[in-house]
């Protein structure tokens, strides 16, 4: 049996271009011993990917050349050596951009097209929905009546923040990319407010008029000059949560912005960053739990962006760097 597989051909100059992934066909063998037969149904793609392209020291180890791309998937089990999964389970694990593989059972979690589509694993009921979760509550600590501010407001990650701050209580004001997104943001995710970054000269003046009592909390996704002008507009003891810079990535040099020490000195603010793969993986399961209560409940909805084909993972993947993505983007390999 073969399969089409996709590897890093070189590492990218500043935004990924086609050109620097290839396909590859290869044999697949039978499963061992607690192993399983894949077949790949939905491919998550992810910012994060950037930084694993580079060849540098970071929370996880970088991609190598001639190597396969790995991310989130679910997949279908087709045979199974494995005790505890049968042919035509669901699953969930980070796997090889490949349309079949071999993975270990315990590597795998199983999950439930019965209590929500499958595509929502990867995405609210998945890593995105609880990089939202943990990000906003435990480092946020957002309160009733405070301010919640969060760039890349139309996004998996962010269309889950604001809603799970109006959840607590909060008024939430989303940045975006176009005026279609922040229609979306408003009438979907239920933000207060939201700032067109792109048709927007004054990101300062803007925060300050959409946050007229100042910003508590800023969830960032994205670095830069919205990150700059948010700490302009921060409240005393406010908390600033750094999961992404995407504004950032593709930047071949290191980037010097406003010195930010004054700020959080006199106004005690708090900065932090996370990985929730790696500062929260023995929460997954409580922060799955509430995420799927709120869902069933109709307090949180979320958005996808899908796009079909195994050959068009590495453009889906360059596509989240223009800002083609509502929600979620996902590429659907096979039927389900």
């Amino acid at each position: 049996m073969k399969t089409q597989s996709i590897l890093l051909k070189e590492r990218p100059k500043k935004t990924p271009q086609t050109s620097n992934f290839e396909f590859k066909e290869e044999e697949v063998k039978s499963p061992k011993e607690n192993e399983v037969l894949l077949k790949t149904i939905y491919v998550s793609v992810d910012p994060y990917l950037r930084g694993r392209m580079r060849d540098e020291e970071s929370y996880i180890e970088p991609f190598q050349i001639g190597k396969p791309i790995t991310s989130a998937i679910i997949a279908k089990v087709e045979k199974s050596e494995c005790e505890n999964l049968k042919e035509g389970d669901y699953v969930l694990g980070h796997l090889a951009w490949k349309e079949y593989q071999i993975a270990k059972g315990e590597n795998l979690q199983k999950v439930d097209s019965n209590q929500a589509k499958l595509s929502a694993y990867l995405g609210i009921l998945g890593m995105t929905g609880l990089t939202a979760y943990f990000g906003l509550t435990d480092i946020g600590q957002p309160k009733e009546g405070e301010t919640v501010l969060v760039s890349g407001a139309a996004g998996s990650v962010g269309s889950a923040v604001g809603q799970i701050a109006k959840i607590y209580g909060c008024k939430t004001i989303g940045i975006a990319g176009s005026d279609e997104k922040i229609k979306l943001i408003k009438e979907k995710f239920n933000y207060d407010e939201g700032i067109n970054y792109k048709t927007t000269e004054n990101m300062k003046e803007a925060i300050s008029k959409a946050a007229s009592n100042g910003v508590d909390v800023y969830f960032d996704n994205v670095g830069g000059k919205i990150l700059d002008a948010t700490l302009q507009n921060i409240n005393r003891n406010g908390r600033v949560i750094n999961c992404g810079a995407i504004s950032q990535y593709n930047k071949e040099e290191t980037v010097t912005g406003p010195r930010v020490e004054g700020i959080l000195i006199k106004k005690s603010v708090k900065m932090q960053g996370f990985t929730v793969r790696n500062d929260y993986k023995e929460n997954f399961a409580e922060g799955t739990k509430q995420l799927a209560k709120w869902l069933q409940e109709g307090k949180l909805k979320y958005e996808e962006t899908v796009r079909e084909g195994f050959e068009n993972i590495p453009q889906a993947f360059i596509d989240l760097f223009s800002g083609e993505n509502k929600g979620k983007m996902v590429v659907k390999v096979a039927d389900e």
